[in-house]
């Protein structure tokens, strides 16, 4: 498990997540708050991630079965994990306070300040979710190995319901992070996933957003 107080959250980011697109430009209003918030971020976000790496056993159809045992459904998946030997399989959260500090500022009626908020909470966590990535990759690198794209329940054929055997897979290192009756995790703020290790270029090729349809996803990786 890992803890870090920091916060390099860039502007474009998060004016991204506003639905600012790249020749957009910001009113005086919105670059003033982003510019405070971001500067004052740390004292609200707490990054945190735990993985374990688990042996892939076998790979059939849409049925993925690692260490555990557990058993992931998922024609992409399998795609994915087909050419790997293991897979990192992790979660991440920024705790509570931002969150908590978005429905403050949601239930005084201050929209604007808690949309930015919240688009640097979920930037943050991408951030987290991209330390994992690089532990991971310096994990593989020593095994003489490649790492995948990451890949969470809910994206893509895998269906969000799978969450709860990726938090099997996790055992005690699930960071407090709960899960509700339908599967999404609590904190909101935090995100879970696999990350494939394995020796071929097929690992480090695959990429499933180039057939998936669903053009306007946040998640999209070109």
């Amino acid at each position: 498990m890992f803890n870090d107080r920091g916060s390099n959250i860039s502007a474009s980011s998060v004016l991204h997540r506003i639905g600012y697109g790249r020749n957009d430009q910001p009113s005086g209003r919105v670059v003033t708050l982003l510019d405070d918030y971001l500067e004052n971020a740390h004292h609200l976000v707490g990054p945190e991630y735990a993985y374990v790496i688990r042996n892939v056993i076998a790979v059939s159809g849409d049925q993925i079965t690692i260490d555990g045992p557990v058993t992931f459904t998922s024609k992409n998946l399998a795609r994915l994990l087909g050419n790997c030997e293991a897979v990192a399989v992790y979660a991440a959260t920024i705790g509570v306070y931002l969150e908590e500090t978005v429905e403050s500022l949601s239930g005084d009626g201050l929209m604007l300040q808690a949309s930015v908020l919240d688009a640097i909470g979920s930037s943050a966590v991408e951030r987290v979710a991209g330390m994992v990535e690089d532990r991971v990759r310096l994990t593989a690198r020593l095994r003489g190995l490649k790492i995948s794209l990451r890949f969470s329940p809910g994206y893509c054929d895998w269906d969000i319901s799978d969450q709860a055997s990726l938090f099997h897979a996790l055992r005690d290192e699930t960071l407090d992070i709960t899960l509700t009756d339908s599967f999404l995790m609590l904190p909101r703020k935090s995100t879970s996933g696999i990350i494939g290790l394995g020796a071929g270029s097929e690992v480090t090729d695959y990429n499933p957003c180039r057939t998936c349809t669903q053009k306007s996803c946040d998640g999209r990786r070109k």
